[in-house]
């Protein structure tokens, strides 16, 4: 086996699937990149077995047909530390792969390809077609919300729905839920919610740009892949059943704030620096046409600001994580934000004035 690359043709697809690979893990096999010369294309493929990427890119010049793994980090920095316009000659000579690049020489060590673990085939159950830019904002408006490590591992990733005419995610680590739907003409779709693992949602998001392109998204019994004319992207689904979140959404609120979304992130900005590091609280007080933001700490330092606000109602009392609301402030996309609130003990609702395909729920906090 052996090909020639530019550096720069090389660079892209090892980039991609290197943030596949998994670098701790007790399968050395699982730290190497799979490489493959096939109908004068070279293909490569990284997996840690919960998510597997592959990326290719057409050969020119001599080449010859084969497969090999070596470590995908070290091969990504030699190709990373070679000047621009560099060219690799790639070779397999017995269980050694060789490099050379302009008077440079490198010798890695090799695993057997037929040892690399490919995910199963499968066939796909659902498929529809998705711009990058919708799939991102889909993606972004909602991933923030999902759990980490939580005991209840279906909170550690994010639901994907599909629905007649809607496209919706949503994700909730239990103290609050992210939802953003994307309305979809193309075609009627099929009633389906899966859950893509925490990797995987953050992978597609690193993969995916803000383009009009069209991927092509296909969901199986455990699977759900991402083609693109770069990638080709799996991830395992979640085995579990997601929580409805649509008894959490707050249906009887009676208090609506119209606030401008930057001085709102500002203010809540400068309050979470003299808040409780570990619970992060912060207090509202809401009166006729003003937001008054209180934050204190155990060293009894205190912060207060004051934010005009549309308001006309009763006063209120509330807490919450400051943490949370600023993730929601910067998830937003319009300049105006619209909180509904009903009581001191019930969950905010917070949407863009002006845009309500996407929405977010935050519990209240004692303080």
């Amino acid at each position: 086996m052996k090909f020639t690359i530019s550096r720069e043709k090389f660079l892209q697809p090892l980039q991609l699937v290197s943030g596949a690979v998994e670098r701790r893990h007790t399968l050395p096999i699982l730290s190497n990149v799979l490489i493959k010369v096939s109908e004068g294309a070279l293909w490569l493929t990284g997996t840690d077995l919960e998510v597997e990427l592959i990326a290719s890119v057409q050969l020119e010049g001599d080449f010859a047909e084969g497969e090999i793994t070596v470590p995908a980090k070290k091969l990504f920095d030699i190709c990373r530390g070679l000047s621009d316009g560099a060219s690799i000659d790639f070779s397999v000579d017995g269980n050694k792969a060789l490099i050379r690049a302009g008077r440079g020489r490198y010798t890695l060590s090799t695993l057997s390809a037929s040892d690399y673990p490919n995910l199963e085939d499968w066939e796909g159950e659902v498929e529809f077609e998705v711009s990058c830019s919708d799939l991102k904002r889909l993606i972004d408006s909602s991933h923030f919300s999902m759990a980490q490590q939580d005991v209840r591992y279906y909170l550690n990733g994010m639901s994907l729905e599909t629905e007649d005419h809607l496209v919706r995610t949503v994700a909730t680590d239990g103290h609050r839920l992210a939802l953003c739907r994307l309305e979809y003409n193309n075609s009627t779709l099929p009633a389906r919610q899966v859950i893509i693992p925490r990797k995987g949602v953050l992978e597609i998001s690193r993969l995916i740009g803000e383009e009009d392109r069209l991927l092509k998204i296909q969901i199986g019994a455990n699977h759900l892949r991402l083609f693109s004319n770069e990638f080709i992207f799996t991830s395992k689904l979640v085995d579990g059943r997601f929580p409805d979140y649509r008894r959490v959404l707050p249906k009887d609120g009676d208090k609506t704030v119209l606030a401008s979304k930057a001085v709102l992130k500002e203010a809540f900005s400068r309050a979470a620096i003299l808040s409780n590091e570990k619970f992060r609280g912060v207090r509202l007080n809401l009166s006729s046409g003003e937001l008054k933001i209180t934050a204190n700490n155990p060293e009894q330092e205190e912060a207060e600001e004051i934010v005009d606000v549309d308001y006309q109602g009763d006063s209120l009392e509330i807490g919450f994580n400051v943490a949370y609301l600023i993730d929601v402030l910067n998830a937003l996309v319009t300049d105006r934000v619209k909180i509904t609130l009903s009581d001191s003990n019930s969950s905010a609702l917070i949407e863009d004035a002006e845009d309500d395909a996407a929405l977010y729920v935050i519990m209240p906090m004692r303080l």
